[in-house]
């Protein structure tokens, strides 16, 4: 009977250890608009309840304080969003930015850096460190962001063309006055948040060892972490989570998450950020928006969520997509497994083998995706031309769930396409295997990519 234990074990492992169950045991097979909302398969009793609760409070829309539902107040006094899922809308990832010129969409937000003389930077005087479109009663929003496209063709080596947007930011109606001349402008638009257990569960040390700040390995590729501080271990650790790794835990991701984007407090954030100029903010402040309890749970809840089942994972097309991923180098960023570490407090984030597609690390991506021209470090030793490789998995579900097929840090690449021809600095390489793929190749890597 323990042989037959043994074998049933080994074959379950076998099974959930491949690239179609890209959350190990807690893969889910749910592919509808409901794909990305359902826990981590195996998660059950205390756990499945706090997991509901969280998704409440992730779904909720804040108002302001006082109010008679004192758990769900505190909105404001400035905010961009009411709510989590108004950037995360079904737990995926936000549109960025509109098919024409006009305003920004909802869910992309801008941080503020202003750079100094002595190449520091620091955050604007009249408007903070994130640009908060909306206020509360009595409390004046600080603007409208805006956007313009300029138009930018090009074409692949077998003579189809293709087009590009590149997005032009401007902000109108301020309420404070202009900004300083010197203002970095770094947009971001809600990711899904898939997985996200799963990548804080990954050993620090496999993290580290992708690691090649001065690419000594010779192929272009330089990968390097940030080091952030993190307000609950108090001191400098790996940075994993954000489009610049900027925060170190889901804990103080989501802790940041409700303070920056909705004007939320808590234990981690006592204080709301109402710059001197902005004396009505100043008025309506208040504190312990969100108790450690509530953050706790919603915390869990970003923690939970599963990741769902490839597609025609053993399609020739599928597979010969894989192979041309490979001979491009995207691996070089992209890293395709992990095995994850076996210290959570949740089994099901344990020892799973997982695809992400990721290797978490700051790559320079070039003038063409930078937040400003030169290379200031704007969120922590992260730099305007630095992004964090963002996981690839759910990628190919984009349509189904948000009903759009928008990519990249703020959602200017309309296609898989557009996002690899969008591609500078070490990502420069692979962009022009890319342009010299015949139409077949090209074809089949963009089926591999959807299959993610």
């Amino acid at each position: 009977m323990n042989k037959i234990l043994a074998a049933l074990l080994l074959i379950t492992f076998n099974v959930y250890g491949s690239e179609e169950f890209p959350a190990g045991t807690g893969t889910t097979s749910d592919l509808s608009v409901q794909a990305f909302s359902h826990p981590l398969s195996g998660t059950r009793g205390q756990d499945r309840r706090d997991f509901v609760v969280g998704n409440s409070f992730f779904q909720t829309v804040w108002v302001t304080s006082p109010a008679s539902t004192t758990a769900r107040d505190g909105l404001g006094p400035t905010f961009n969003a009411i709510s989590c899922t108004a950037c995360h809308f079904k737990d995926g990832r936000g549109r960025g930015l509109p098919d024409a010129d006009g305003k920004v969409d909802i869910s992309l937000l801008f941080r503020l850096r202003v750079k100094n003389a002595d190449g520091s930077v620091s955050i604007s005087e009249n408007y903070g460190g994130q640009f908060n479109p909306q206020g509360i009663q009595g409390v004046p929003g600080e603007g409208d962001a805006m956007v313009n496209f300029e138009v930018i063709t090009g074409s692949f080596s077998d003579g189809e063309t293709f087009e590009l947007k590149k997005p032009k930011y401007s902000f109108v109606n301020l309420a404070f006055g202009a900004f300083n001349k010197n203002t970095i402008f770094s947009p971001r638009v809600g990711p899904q948040m898939i997985g996200l257990g799963l990548i804080e569960n990954i050993n620090e040390s496999d993290i580290l060892k992708n690691t090649d700040p001065d690419d000594l390995n010779k192929d272009g590729i330089s990968g390097r972490v940030n080091t952030v501080y993190s307000l609950v271990q108090q001191k400098y650790v790996l940075g994993r989570f954000g489009w610049k790794a900027g925060q170190p835990s889901l804990l103080e991701q989501n802790a940041g998450a409700f303070h920056g984007d909705m004007g939320i407090t808590s234990y981690l954030h006592p204080e709301e950020e109402c710059p001197l100029v902005q004396i009505d903010c100043a008025a309506k402040r208040t504190q312990d928006d969100i108790s450690e309890q509530l953050l706790g749970q919603v915390t869990l809840y970003t923690q939970l969520l599963a990741v769902p089942v490839r597609r025609d994972v053993n399609s020739p097309n599928v597979l010969r997509g894989k192979e041309i991923f490979n001979q491009m180098n995207c691996q070089g960023c992209h890293t395709a497994s992990y095995v994850t570490g076996k210290n959570s407090q949740f089994d099901v984030l344990n020892n799973q083998t997982i695809y992400p597609y990721s290797d978490f690390l700051l790559h320079d991506m070039g003038d063409s995706l930078s937040d400003d021209v030169g290379n200031y470090k704007n969120e922590g030793d992260a730099g305007t031309r630095e992004w964090r490789t963002p996981p690839l998995w759910g990628i190919g579900l984009f349509k189904i769930v948000n009903g759009h097929t928008r990519y990249l840090h703020d959602g200017r690449a309309r296609s898989v396409s557009e996002a690899i021809l969008w591609h500078d600095g070490e990502g420069a390489v692979a962009k022009a295997k890319f342009l010299k793929l015949p139409i077949n190749d090209r074809n089949d890597l963009l089926t591999f990519l959807n299959s993610l």
